[in-house]
């Protein structure tokens, strides 16, 4: 398949798509290699297409009636499936995580886990790779960004995670 006539199939399965799809799966689908599907997300999102790099693939952003914060957290790497979880258990989202860096300023790494499961397989491909949490770039201090039904739903989220000593206060 010619690379225009590719791209416009990506981005026809990406919309179409409940959730995240990985560039191993655009691969074999389109019988090419992952680079060639990383190369081809990339096209896209230079010609303005909003395509979203999970740690579990590609997906276009949803329109959502979510309500979103940013919190910041600081806690050991050790702590992470913990902090994730006390997020999900209490009806929220976690989109990202972002860091300040002395040399690039603010970085962001998509995250978008809703579940148990989701934090589950981040944690297993976290286990599983040699790559390291941002975390550990700033002494374990970064902040999410997250989404929930409810104000009182953030109260409960900042409280437990206060509770465990992983909300960052003064």
């Amino acid at each position: 398949m010619e690379g225009n006539k590719r791209r416009q199939e990506i981005v026809r399965q990406l919309k179409q798509a409940n959730k995240a799809i990985s560039a191993s799966k655009l691969a074999d689908k389109f019988s090419v290699s992952r680079q060639i599907i990383v190369g081809d997300i990339a096209l896209l999102r230079a010609a303005g297409e909003e395509i979203i790099a999970t740690s579990r693939g590609y997906k276009y952003p949803q329109t959502s009636s979510l309500l979103t914060s940013k919190i910041v957290v600081q806690h050991k790497k050790e702590q992470t499936r913990e902090e994730l979880t006390t997020i999900v258990s209490l009806g929220g989202e976690v989109v990202d995580v972002i860091v300040e860096h002395d040399l690039y300023g603010e970085l962001v790494g998509g995250l978008y886990i809703s579940s148990q499961k989701d934090v589950d397989n981040f944690i297993k491909n976290y286990e599983n790779s040699n790559g390291a949490l941002l975390l550990q770039l700033t002494n374990g201090i970064h902040m999410h960004t997250i989404r929930y039904q409810k104000e009182s739903d953030l109260v409960a989220i900042k409280t437990e995670l206060a509770k465990k000593g992983i909300l960052y206060q003064n």
